[in-house]
């Protein structure tokens, strides 16, 4: 499948690292322009700078007021949009703060309706464009060591349908990615904190695995390209009737027949 996004302009959060720098380098690699986003600007430039193709970046916090402001003002629209950003972290959940409620909200949740908010009316009067979720197999399987983290994906999933609806007929996809357990920097810190530092990485990550996501299929953890290879096929003409869905790729870890 030849997949062509010349001429489109592709916004991804949280793309210094991880998940979000694959789907970065998938979709410059289709022929995208690529802004990527983050926090930091030293670690934005290094990312810019793996990747091949027209990449730019905007360092601002989207979980303010000020970032987002400082984000639309820079990018004003764009064509495809991958709201990737997202925190995780494994507490126990009679141990979580409502700060922290908060805090997973405002980073998983609030960030991408705002970012929605924004470009979806521009798309829908071109007619076209591509709005994206980084959800998660934790969004129907919740994990009990992160509730949290779970149920803010859960509430991307109702997002991304509702806004699907609003952009019907319009020429606009609007469609969730659950990701399944993907080996970043962060998921290795996870690992970590829940088997321990003795075992060498490959040993850990099968023990995780095997105590912490049995239900896995694929048995190991996901690499980031992989997620990123269906985030750039839903980014293409090719996905014109693809919308409204959480389209899996989790390695058959969600135990269910249907997507």
């Amino acid at each position: 499948m030849l997949i062509d996004l010349s001429g489109r302009t592709a916004l991804v959060t949280g793309s210094s690292q991880g998940i979000g720098l694959a789907i970065g380098a998938g979709l410059a690699a289709a022929g995208a322009r690529v802004v990527l986003t983050g926090r930091r600007e030293d670690r934005l430039a290094a990312a810019a700078a793996t990747l091949d193709g027209e990449v730019s970046f905007v360092a601002a916090d989207i979980t303010t007021d000020e970032g987002h402001a400082r984000l639309v003002a820079q990018v004003p629209d764009v064509d495809v949009l991958v709201n990737n950003l997202g925190v995780f972290g494994a507490v126990p959940a009679l141990e979580i703060s409502d700060d922290e409620w908060r805090r997973y909200f405002e980073t998983n949740v609030l960030t991408a309706v705002r970012l929605t908010r924004h470009y979806l009316p521009g798309m829908t009067s071109r007619g076209w464009g591509r709005v994206q979720y980084t959800a998660s197999d934790s969004a129907v399987a919740v994990p009990v060591e992160m509730v949290h983290y779970g149920v803010t994906k859960t509430a991307l999933l109702a997002v991304h349908r509702g806004f699907a609806k609003v952009a019907a007929g319009t020429g606009v996809t609007v469609n969730s990615v659950l990701a399944g357990p993907t080996h970043t920097g962060g998921v290795e810190d996870l690992v970590r904190q829940l088997v321990g530092d003795e075992l060498p990485w490959d040993e850990a990550q099968r023990a995780f695995m095997r105590e912490h996501r049995p239900q896995s299929l694929l048995q190991r953890l996901i690499e980031p390209e992989e997620i990123a290879n269906l985030c750039v096929y839903l980014a293409s003409e090719q996905a014109s009737a693809t919308t409204g869905a959480a389209v899996r790729v989790d390695g058959g870890y969600v135990d269910a027949i249907v997507p």
